[in-house]
């Protein structure tokens, strides 16, 4: 699961952009009961998404020269520019080259060997995400692709992750943990771009932890949202949905089955 102890390899940060930053705050702040705190000149508007005073997010106003509107998530790095390299080596591409965040941070943005892209967060000042596994924060991330295999290749030779499988009555899906912290540590999953018609491209995809699913996918409809996959429970993991906000930009939201007892 993901928790805040952050290590080489896990889910450390992630962050929005989007054409319209304080639309996506409101949207994001009906769901979710966000609140946007914006930076100054000097991190180019880049602001806080806050829960309780807590951090859940970063986001900023993008343009489409930078892409289409996205959830962007990021890795645990103790050198950005060694698995920068490394990802290159692996056929992966170096989209944002690492750089110095103030004294916050190095920061990177990499494609993977399919040109998914994703994150590396070097912690400097600030270690990562404040909140994640409670209900309006980060609880799991699902990489989407068309060769499993090879996927699960770069990102063990670029990250260190670990693979493993999961049965359940549909099949074996497989995990992504942190390299020797054990199935315990898993934070995220890979799933056949065939197995899934709701993903059409390659892509991760964020899960944050609700605790009404129905409620919030109600409220993403009525704020100007897509409903991508209706509320539906899923035996051994919780009842989730699929959701993008009202720019595109796409991302999850589940009542995670707890263990009993």
């Amino acid at each position: 699961m993901l928790t805040t102890r952050y290590v080489t390899g896990s889910p450390n940060w992630i962050d929005l952009g989007v054409p319209d930053i304080e639309g996506a705050a409101a949207f994001y702040g009906d769901l979710f009961g966000w609140r946007f705190e914006p930076g100054g000149p000097e991190v180019g508007g880049y602001g806080l998404f806050r829960l309780d005073g807590r951090t859940t997010a970063g986001g900023m106003q993008t343009t489409a020269e930078q892409g289409p509107p996205s959830w962007t998530v990021y890795f645990q790095a103790p050198d950005a520019d060694a698995i920068a390299r490394a990802a290159e080596q692996k056929h992966g591409r170096v989209l944002v080259q690492p750089m110095d965040v103030q004294d916050l941070g190095r920061m990177a943005i990499l494609t993977d060997q399919a040109g998914v892209s994703f994150g590396l967060w070097q912690p400097g000042r600030n270690e990562g995400l404040e909140a994640v596994q409670e209900p309006g924060s980060l609880c799991w991330v699902e990489l989407y692709t068309a060769d499993v295999p090879a996927t699960a290749a770069f990102y063990h030779a670029v990250l260190g992750l670990e693979t493993s499988g999961l049965d359940f009555p549909s099949g074996t899906y497989t995990t992504f943990s942190p390299a020797g912290e054990g199935e315990e540590a898993m934070f995220g999953g890979v799933v056949p771009l065939s197995e899934d018609p709701a993903e059409e491209q390659a892509h991760w995809l964020p899960y944050f932890e609700v605790t009404d699913p129905d409620a919030v996918v109600a409220r993403a409809g009525e704020r100007g949202g897509t409903v991508r996959v209706p509320a539906t429970d899923v035996p051994g993991v919780g009842r989730l949905a699929k959701l993008a906000d009202p720019y595109g930009a796409r991302f999850a939201v589940v009542r995670s089955e707890r263990p009993e007892g």
